[in-house]
């Protein structure tokens, strides 16, 4: 099997070559968007599209946004609709986009477009984590109105992408929690992103698209609902959450990516076989719950070291494995 049908076997529930991460069988294109958007890694401030304040810091993993009371785009809930200027997509360069799509074998790997800034991202970094969490709970609907408009402008882009690359998976970025919690209170999070979310899934499925959520996070809370919006694989798993139970409550409907604990192998003063233990204990623990691809939910360790460990146990472990735990075809 190449990457892409191996990946496919554990998506269908069939017998694969190997467990692995399946973001080694996705080629993402550049985001026209993002390119636009990505501020230079000299420690200043630059604004992106939507005129939030963002940092990127030499030696950081990437930009972050640097919101504050003098700088937030929106200061005032109650006056969003006055103090917000969404970007224009209808003059964007896809060249490159297109070129390297084009250059991708689409019978050995799948092409993965990023859509980086889901709705609550975005949401708290056109005004602050805090006051976004604050205008959550106390003005609800001027929080679902401004959403509206934020799910319009993904809708559109979504839409453009496919016209223009057809990729295989939306790759679609939108952390809902932390490694403790979910954000928002679930009941929140149904009233007022849950519906917008459906229609942007829904808008994905429409186009012929696999529906892939990040979010390397807890969203054990609302893991079925993740199921009833339509999300289709969810990349980013962390070992944080019972990831066995949510296999079991959500009938392996969601496929799910992540499942090594990566800050806990990522760190000094730690041996060889305690990286490879965690890795086993992943695949061990997962795998057999099916749609599994086991992988570090951030994608890789920093540490050079660690993370040769880490790829050289899964690449052995996880074929390992697959050959020592034969499964059949079945419904599910």
């Amino acid at each position: 099997m190449n990457l892409r049908e191996n990946a496919m076997a554990i998506y269908n529930r069939e017998q694969p070559d190997f467990y692995g991460d399946l973001m080694d069988a996705i080629v993402l294109v550049p985001d026209p968007v993002l390119m636009g958007d990505m501020c230079p890694q000299d420690g200043l401030e630059h604004k992106d599209s939507w005129g939030t304040v963002y940092v990127y810091k030499p030696g950081a993993p990437g930009p972050h946004p640097r919101v504050n009371s003098e700088n937030a785009v929106i200061k005032d809930i109650e006056k969003w609709e006055e103090q917000l200027t969404v970007p224009d997509l209808d003059h964007l360069d896809w060249t490159l986009v297109k070129e390297e799509a084009a250059k991708v074998d689409r019978r050995e790997k799948f092409v993965g477009f990023m859509c980086a800034g889901g709705l609550f991202e975005r949401s708290h970094h056109l005004m602050g984590m805090e006051e976004a969490l604050v205008n959550y709970l106390e003005y609800p609907d001027e929080m679902a109105a401004l959403l509206r408009v934020i799910a319009d402008y993904k809708i559109k882009y979504i839409k453009m992408v496919a016209e223009q690359i057809h990729p295989d998976i939306i790759f679609y970025h939108d952390d809902w929690g932390s490694k403790q919690n979910v954000f928002l209170p679930p009941r929140v999070w149904r009233q007022i992103i849950k519906p917008l979310q459906k229609e942007i899934a829904d808008t994905i499925h429409a186009c012929g698209m696999i529906y892939m959520h990040h979010a390397d996070c807890i969203c054990q809370p609302i893991v079925t609902d993740m199921v009833e919006i339509g999300v289709d694989i969810w990349q980013g798993t962390i070992a944080q959450n019972d990831i066995v139970e949510i296999q079991r409550v959500t009938e392996g409907k969601l496929a799910m990516v992540g499942g090594i604990d990566g800050p806990k192998v990522d760190i000094e003063n730690i041996t060889e076989e305690e990286i490879r233990a965690e890795v086993r204990r992943a695949i061990d623990t997962y795998c057999p719950g099916g749609r599994f691809y086991p992988s570090i939910p951030n994608g890789i360790c920093f540490r050079e070291w660690n993370n040769s460990i880490v790829m050289d146990e899964l690449h052995s472990y996880g074929r390992k494995y697959a050959q020592e735990h034969p499964i059949g075809k079945y419904p599910g």
